[in-house]
């Protein structure tokens, strides 16, 4: 057992004095050290790391196919420094009703003799739904306005399929 350690270690140190050390050969070296590589050019302009720099294909923008709700249940305009908040809650026709937005009647969205009107409408499912209960069908929809945006707006209405409810300030 000595004999074959003695012989390892002088076999070790004869293979080192013969350049085994800076070879590809040994395991010791295999990741090698640090070496300097040459640095990419940085850009000066500022970018934001978190967004991608790629573009990534995206499917075209469709229109909204959106319908009016059935019934506008309730109507509440909540102050903010920056505006108000237009709160609406409706009633739709069946259930399964998603996507809910308020769009502008007017085509400029502005108000039209002082009276800002949207119409409440809503995505239906693509199946027929059953009509439930009404608690079932009930959704609700907010949009901010700015200051600038109720500058001359006396009354604000919200439009659905069967009524329509309107606030004034």
């Amino acid at each position: 057992m000595t004999k074959s350690v003695i012989a390892v270690l002088l076999a070790g140190s004869l293979v080192t004095g013969c350049g085994f050390r800076d070879s590809r050969v040994n395991p010791f070296n295999w990741f090698g050290n640090g070496r300097d590589v040459p640095q990419a050019e940085q850009t000066t302009t500022q970018t934001n790391p978190l967004l991608p720099t790629k573009r990534r294909l995206r499917r075209s923008e469709l229109p909204y196919q959106g319908t009016p709700i059935d019934v506008v249940d309730t109507l509440v305009i909540e102050r903010t420094d920056a505006g108000a908040i237009i709160r609406a809650t409706g009633t739709a026709a069946q259930q399964g009703p998603y996507d809910v937005r308020l769009i502008p009647v007017s085509e400029d969205g502005k108000a039209v003799d002082g009276v800002l009107a949207y119409r409440f409408e809503v995505l239906k499912p693509a199946r027929p739904q059953p009509v439930g209960t009404e608690r079932t069908r009930k959704v609700t929809v907010a949009r901010a306005l700015t200051n600038q945006d109720l500058e001359g707006v006396r009354t604000i209405q919200v439009q659905a399929a069967r009524n329509t409810k309107a606030a004034r300030r």
